[in-house]
């Protein structure tokens, strides 16, 4: 028989005075209540209560006990409340993972927002371009541009649409023309993301409903995509990059993109959290603020200041 039950039996007995008033408030019989009181206390071995048909009065070892059986309860109402507000009110640490630059300029920046709107949470970022494993790092939620490796226990929220464009600046295009198709690439020179670990001078596209890849080349290339945008803009190259850090550029015609007709699918934003029966109310809530966030008419054109 559950403990807890027997200890609710006994506390609730006392303090109607009787089995029959105790057992009418549980919605239970007398004769139930008593099984769980006698299996208490043949369990402790001592005598808790003296039972009558009428009265029922509690022994000096039993008052003892009721003490700690008071301690007990108000303790477990106390965890469940605090576990059933961790599910309807946003308390607690909440701790976020985001690429580095996407969470400097558009999940970082909505942080003071948030915490106003929530002063129990308490918010930890990580933004780096590393790989983070959420489960052993203790992440309450993470933020990544696309789905793909995404593990399959792992929940995944679109935020927003994105996607990547080849861009450069009215006056690359007045210098070198614009390139009709994804082959013309090669004739031009293109920014290239490079890190000792990856080089990104292999180019996707979609041709006639097939993949098709073209490589690139160009006189810089970095591992910096801030740093790429900066020169596409000063008409140094074309530079590959999503509209999550383009558009405001792309709007004032400061950048135009090219290939549009050729680009493949969109690597959206995506929110990841560990397949859980009841997710905590800080990463409900922190995600549907991002979503309420990026779906502002004009956020991604200018609601955050471009950064040069």
């Amino acid at each position: 028989m559950n403990k807890i039950k027997e200890i609710e039996a006994l506390v609730a007995a006392i303090e109607k005075g009787s089995l029959a008033k105790a057992a009418k408030d549980e919605g239970v019989t007398p004769a139930m209540l008593g099984r769980r009181i006698d299996t208490l206390e043949a369990r402790l071995g001592v005598k808790l209560v003296h039972r009558t048909t009428r009265h029922l009065t509690i022994t000096e070892q039993g008052a003892l006990f009721l003490d700690s059986c008071h301690k007990i309860l108000n303790e477990m109402e106390y965890a469940e409340k605090q576990v059933s507000e961790g599910r309807n009110k946003a308390t607690g640490q909440l701790s976020v993972y985001a690429p580095a630059a996407f969470g400097r300029r558009h999940v970082a920046p909505h942080a003071r927002a948030f915490v106003s709107q929530h002063p129990g949470v308490h918010i930890t970022f990580n933004l780096t371009t590393s790989p983070i494993d959420l489960v052993r790092e203790r992440y309450d939620v993470g933020i990544r541009i696309g789905h793909d490796g995404v593990d399959p226990n792992f929940v995944s929220v679109k935020l927003a649409k994105n996607r990547r464009v080849i861009c450069g600046s009215p006056a690359y295009f007045k210098r070198h023309g614009v390139p009709q198709r994804p082959e013309d690439l090669v004739r031009h020179n293109c920014l290239v993301f490079s890190s000792p670990s990856h080089h990104g001078n292999n180019w996707e596209f979609r041709v006639a409903g097939r993949p098709v890849t073209v490589r690139v080349a160009g006189n810089v290339g970095c591992n910096d995509g801030e740093l790429l945008t900066h020169w596409a803009r000063g008409g140094l190259g074309l530079a590959r990059r999503s509209t999550w850090e383009v558009q405001p550029y792309l709007d004032s015609g400061e950048l135009m993109s090219v290939l549009d007709d050729y680009a493949r699918p969109g690597q959206d934003i995506m929110a990841i959290y560990p397949s859980q029966r009841y997710l905590p109310a800080k990463v409900r809530y922190f995600i549907s603020a991002l979503k309420s966030i990026y779906a502002r008419p004009g956020y991604w054109s200018g609601a955050l200041e471009a950064q040069d």
